[in-house]
């Protein structure tokens, strides 16, 4: 832990320059900030919550891991890479995704921890009471979410209580302060401790669905009790989402705007060049080009403007377009399961019009040039506005654009539904379950309904909800967890092509091999903390 909050505690505070005279650094500095004067009243709080806790939180470490680890995405053609990376299984102590995912959450846990030592030292003015708890009930579920974060990727079995876990920091610890992991029970009894606070304390809406308010909580708790396997607890959780967050799944036509419906959809034909551009009118596109909210419960800002990082810029370089120099396109498999289906809009959606597309891919020596699925998933997002004209008053202009950079989703109402799926299959209640995946693939259906599914028993149903999670969650960084969470008991596995990389590559591994167990603990962390325990197999 020395050296991840070395890195951390200077994250939290300006830094300023070295003196020549030791003497200088007891000289307290004009402007300068520590622990007492960094807050000192609520609006302090507030601008350190939305400056610091919620900027500096990100996914995009465990999204493009899960991607890159197993089925979801193969090398692109101009993909240069030489060193072996989990794309060819390769995972251990130096892995960067696996590194970042456990110094970026504990980086968020340092700065909540921080903000609760100075909200200790603050009596809220009268009338603000509400906004202080308010406030604070936002920070510690940021904090719980990244508990939750760390627990799922590195420790071995979030079912067991006395399986190892993670760290657990509740304060705001010593340059040269180390820590053990401690069981998963602990780390539960302080997600626990602070969801509860929330459930008191918080804002049924802080503004947008990039703010924490009752969506994000509820939606927060179905996930986290369904790895833990407390499916009653998930269950309620997430009805309460689906029953009452106002949201419904997005429609893939506005029947009030001319010319947003899907048309008559066919690679790089004029209706799928419509359907992806950023003047799209379809609203299901709009969603992932960020310029409707959709069905998108909570998701991180990645506005335009600003130095903020960019998603796309981990598939292409460029555009997300073929001449965008494409470093990932889409695994094989993965497309050619979104493309079985007549009228899945995913199919469409997800793959760019230039992409190109060699029913031959299989047989061909040169399939990562001749065979590019370009992904669209992550289009890159415009500024529009409003260009009517006599003849089309819904017109719109694009006013500026970000090509590589989308806000990241967090939670989407399509994961209450496999949440509920995975639910019914635990209580033995096949044909529920089989309702709600139907729910979700009739709402991405833009042709007709799908046939009911009728699962034989507990491993046919998990197949098909993690059939279903591939498709929808798709590059939102699920597969990876859903695997190590579901795919012993349903028989799946990493299912890629052997045209996602070399030919020489394994197309899989065990499900039960030790990297779909944990990710390791970074070498950065084991150097730096000698009372830290590895994981299994690394």
């Amino acid at each position: 832990m020395k050296n991840i909050f070395k890195i951390a505690i200077l994250s939290a505070f300006v830094s300023v320059g070295l003196s020549s005279c030791n003497d200088a650094l007891d000289i307290v500095q004009d402007g300068e900030l520590n622990a007492d004067n960094t807050f000192v009243n609520t609006e302090d709080m507030n601008k350190y919550l939305n400056g610091t806790v919620y900027s500096g939180l990100d996914i995009t470490n465990g999204l493009f891991f899960s991607g890159q680890m197993t089925d979801e995405l193969g090398m692109g053609p101009q993909n240069s890479e030489l060193a072996l990376s989990a794309h060819q299984f390769y995972l251990d102590v130096t892995n960067g995704f696996a590194a970042n995912i456990w110094l970026g959450s504990y980086t968020t846990i340092n700065r909540v921890n921080r903000l609760l030592e100075g909200a200790s030292k603050i009596t809220p003015v009268a009338g603000d009471e509400a906004k202080y708890k308010n406030i604070i009930a936002q920070a510690r579920l940021i904090r719980a979410f990244s508990y939750f974060t760390l627990e799922s990727y590195f420790s071995t079995d979030m079912k067991n209580p006395n399986a190892l876990g993670v760290m657990l920091i509740d304060h705001v610890p010593g340059q040269s302060e180390t820590v053990p992991r401690v069981n998963n029970s602990a780390i539960f009894s302080f997600i626990d401790a602070d969801i509860a606070y929330a459930e008191t304390n918080l804002a049924a809406n802080n503004g947008d669905y990039y703010r924490i308010g009752a969506n994000f909580l509820n939606a927060f708790k179905a996930r986290y009790y369904l790895y833990r396997g407390m499916y009653p607890q998930a269950k309620t959780a997430a009805q309460t989402v689906v029953s009452s967050s106002g949201l419904v799944f997005t429609p893939l036509v506005n029947a009030t705007i001319p010319g947003s419906a899907p048309g008559t959809l066919a690679q790089n034909n004029a209706a799928h060049v419509a359907l992806n551009g950023y003047l799209t009118r379809n609203p299901y596109v709009k969603m992932l080009n960020n310029t409707l909210q959709g069905e998108i419960i909570f998701a991180l800002n990645r506005p335009i403007v600003g130095a903020w990082g960019n998603i796309g810029g981990t598939l292409a370089s460029n555009t997300s377009s073929l001449s965008g120099s494409i470093l990932y396109d889409m695994g094989r498999r993965t497309f050619n399961l979104l493309a079985q289906v007549n009228g899945d809009i995913r199919r469409y959606a997800y793959i760019d019009p230039t992409s190109r597309i060699d029913a031959g891919y299989a047989t061909i020596s040169n399939y990562r040039d001749a065979d590019v699925l370009v992904i669209d998933k992550y289009p890159g997002r415009p500024k529009l506005l409003p260009d009517p004209i006599a003849t089309d008053i819904y017109r719109e202009k694009v006013a500026s654009q970000a090509p590589l950079r989308n806000d990241l989703p967090v939670f989407r109402l399509s994961e209450m539904y496999f949440i509920l799926a995975e639910c019914a299959v635990e209580e033995a209640n096949y044909p529920v379950a089989a309702g709600y995946i139907k729910n979700v693939r009739d709402a991405r259906n833009y042709v007709a309904p799908v046939t009911l599914p009728v699962y034989s028993g507990k491993a046919a149903a998990y197949q098909d909800i993690l059939l279903e999670r591939r498709k929808d969650l798709y590059l939102e960084g699920h597969r990876y967890l859903d695997l190590k969470r579901l795919g012993a008991i349903a028989g799946v596995a990493i299912d890629r092509d052997p045209t996602d990389d070399l030919k020489s590559i394994p197309v899989t591994i065990p499900i039960d091999d030790y990297r779909m167990k944990s990710l390791p603990i970074p070498r950065a962390e084991t150097q730096g903390n000698p009372s830290i325990q590895q994981n299994p197999g690394y």
